[in-house]
């Protein structure tokens, strides 16, 4: 039986990745318009603008006399545009900040007259199985997907409840534009309509034309006329859209169904490793993720309406630096630059919104606000200038007191550089969207601290033997070599690793509200610092590496040896905890391919805060600040703190024998210089998680 096969027109386009921005965007020009010219002369019919707006806005923006033409195409549905701002990474990006990025992309697409949306995600480095509801929440009940299939999972699939297509052979299909003759682009697409057609359920196919960053062929609907000719047996192309794809295949959708994440590497790569590299980028995306939404949250109750446009302003560059090539920390270097600056910006304008909201409302240094949503209680740390005699001093620095550097009647002169203190003070049961005075807290700490642990009565931190241990389970630091690039860790077969031995341990703060020890952890090369800190009734310890990083081409763990294998991991994802099951004794070293094309299975997944291990009388939690991967081995449950390399895509990655990419050398990946990883360890159940997160990215403003 002869098949239809619908292709459509399009160009993945990432902003930045092996070429800075403005770089991309020149080209962007050129393709664009190329694009435009075809479209108004009615040489191909439509074309799709890869599920994103910030492209076309990045083209407006330099070519803004398009504007008319452009509305004009969207509006006689030539062009197609959005839903999304960007094309974010789907498991380094948290609800609130994938709702965002729908609401922008939505909104602007629709001004420029577009109302057809496809939930586009063909090249995201796996699909979290939160999409569809949160896709379901903006209206639109169609995904394509690509990365993470498995080779069950036919063309058209219910996941997650949403009609799904897989693009069997991914959104990379550049055969028009290769230097070939029209018999060899032909036998080039059946060999890959074949292995579509494999998978289809039905008389249809779909196939994308294009590749990343490609303009379209100028010949390319004679060309395909000439491929009809050709494979006129077996198949006949028509140039249209996925939007008409979508509507000749809708009862096959119900066929097969698929209710979980999609991360199976067996036939595309999913790229794991990047959860791990330039893990300084996961921090500031952290940071800026949460201190946006504090922001959101405070002007919503102030009743505030003037920062609307201003938070929206920074939502846009987060997005941008959340970009998959972005965020995963896979291109140049002088790209992650550009996106350090943007982190850098966000965290201006948020701080700058809090201070003047704080100002305007005269909250002075014993006010707090809780804009957590849930009641809280524990320690609240804040900076004055004022000596506050009911609260912990636990550092000193000089600076000006934000409510001076607020006030727009006034400037600050010399005499106003003055002591900034950072207090500690614990509160109880503050309510959500109250404010509460500070009070004197006057009660019996339960804190012990020595050289050889620090402890309360709900948790325990020991160093004995040279060896540290919570609650009776052992954490050490371990370092292993790492021969792989940006996209993925390789190992070596016969690498042991290194583990860090305990130099020395001091106390360097004791309080009745908080207590730190410093420990000195030595290994061939470098010394880590490691501050664990307690505070007084809490159920988690705070560990915070610091070091300088001297070395290149290894890999760092924080790791856990629990007493028993670790089978299952809860670990969150959009904001809710999911299940992932692992094969405990599976060891990648072991496994490593000999076939071309292959990406090695591995035993690492990503997390967004943190995670728990639910297993009889282990229930250990991780609550991390931009730590966004983890592997588990046997009874280990092993954290890196740190990924050094220095390729975008290495050739010869034992662990992927295909390139993911350019060889292009990146001296920052190596990370050398000052390197910091902040976790919180607590026990329990999904309550202590959810208690523990309250409490670290807790809402409180002072």
């Amino acid at each position: 039986m002869r098949k239809h096969v619908i292709a459509y027109l399009h160009s993945h386009w990432d902003r930045e990745w092996y070429r800075e921005f403005e770089i991309f965007r020149l080209r962007l020009l050129r393709v664009f318009d190329n694009v435009l010219e075809l479209l108004s002369k009615g040489k191909i019919p439509s074309f799709y603008f890869d599920g994103q707006v910030c492209a076309l806005e990045d083209y407006l923006a330099m070519r803004p006399e398009k504007t008319e033409l452009v509305e004009g195409l969207i509006r006689h549905k030539k062009l197609f545009i959005g839903p999304f701002y960007c094309l974010t990474d789907e498991f380094l990006t948290d609800k609130t900040c994938f709702s965002k990025n729908l609401e922008i992309g939505i909104k602007i697409a629709e001004k420029y007259g577009c109302t057809d949306f496809i939930g586009y995600l063909p090249d995201t480095f796996g699909h979290s199985q939160n999409v569809a509801d949160i896709l379901r929440n903006y209206g639109i009940d169609k995904c394509v997907v690509w990365r993470g299939c498995d080779d069950d999972i036919p063309c058209e699939f219910k996941w997650c409840g949403i009609d799904t297509v897989n693009l069997v052979r991914g959104y990379f299909n550049d055969i028009f534009s290769i230097k070939a003759d029209i018999k060899t682009k032909a036998e080039i697409l059946k060999k890959n309509l074949d292995l579509i057609s494999e998978k289809s359920s039905g008389k249809y196919l779909l196939l994308p034309i294009g590749a990343d960053h490609l303009g379209i062929e100028t010949n390319i609907a004679e060309q395909i006329s000439a491929v009809n000719e050709i494979l006129k047996e077996d198949y006949y192309i028509t140039l249209s859209s996925p939007f008409d794809y979508f509507k000749r295949v809708e009862n096959n959708f119900s066929q097969y169904i698929k209710d979980d994440e999609l991360r199976d590497n067996s036939r595309t790569f999913t790229l794991q490793g990047c959860y791990s590299s330039r893990l300084d980028l996961k921090r500031l995306n952290v940071e800026c993720t949460y201190k946006l939404d504090l922001v959101s949250r405070l002007v919503k109750q102030q009743n505030v309406s003037s920062y609307d446009s201003v938070i929206e302003y920074a939502y846009k560059m987060l997005l941008q630096n959340q970009a998959h090539d972005s965020i995963c920390g896979c291109s140049t270097d002088d790209v992650h630059k550009e996106n350090k600056i943007r982190y850098q910006k966000i965290l201006q304008i948020a701080d700058g919104i809090i201070d003047e909201i704080k100002f305007k409302n005269n909250f002075n240094q014993k006010r707090i606000l809780n804009l957590s949503g849930k009641a809280f209680s524990g320690m609240v740390e804040f900076e004055s200038s004022a000596q506050i005699d009911e609260c912990e001093v636990i550092s000193v620095k000089k600076g000006f007191d934000k409510y001076l550097l607020a006030d727009t009647q006034r400037i600050p002169i010399t005499e106003d550089y003055n002591n900034i203190y950072t207090y500690v003070t614990p509160v109880s049961n503050v309510q959500p969207y109250e404010t509460e005075y500070i009070m004197p807290y006057y009660i019996k700490s339960d804190l012990r601290v020595s050289l050889e642990g620090i402890e309360n009565n709900k948790i325990s931190f020991e160093v004995a033997h040279n060896k540290m241990f919570i609650n009776g389970i052992e954490v050490s630091l371990k370092d292993y070599k790492d021969v792989g690039d940006s996209y993925n860790s390789a190992p070596l077969p016969d690498d042991e690793g290194l583990v860090f031995k305990v130099m020395r341990t001091k106390v360097v703060l004791d309080t009745p509200t908080r207590a730190t020890l410093k420990i000195d952890l030595e290994g061939a090369w470098d010394i880590v610092t490691l501050y664990v800190t307690l505070d007084k009734d809490s159920p988690y310890l705070r560990l915070c590496f610091e070091w300088e990083n001297t070395k290149k081409n290894h890999i760092m763990y924080a790791n856990f040896e629990l007493p028993e294998n670790i089978n299952e991991v809860f670990s969150e994802d959009m904001n809710s905890l999911i299940k992932r099951t692992f094969d405990s004794e599976y060891d990648i070293r072991q496994n490593l391919p000999k076939e071309k094309g292959i990406e090695v299975k591995n035993n690492t997944a990503p997390m967004q805060r943190g995670l728990l291990i639910d297993e009889e009388g282990n229930n250990i939690g991780v609550i991390t600040k931009g730590l966004t991967q983890y592997e588990v081995f046997r009874n280990n449950l092993m954290i890196p703190i740190l990924r050094s390399t220095g390729l975008i895509s290495n050739p010869d990655n034992p662990a992927r024998t295909t390139p993911a990419g350019p060889p292009i050398e990146v001296n920052d990946l190596q990370m050398i210089g000052y390197n910091k990883a902040e976790m919180y360890v607590f026990f329990g159940n999904e309550n202590a998680f959810n208690d523990t997160l309250n409490q670290v990215y807790n809402y409180i403003i002072v």
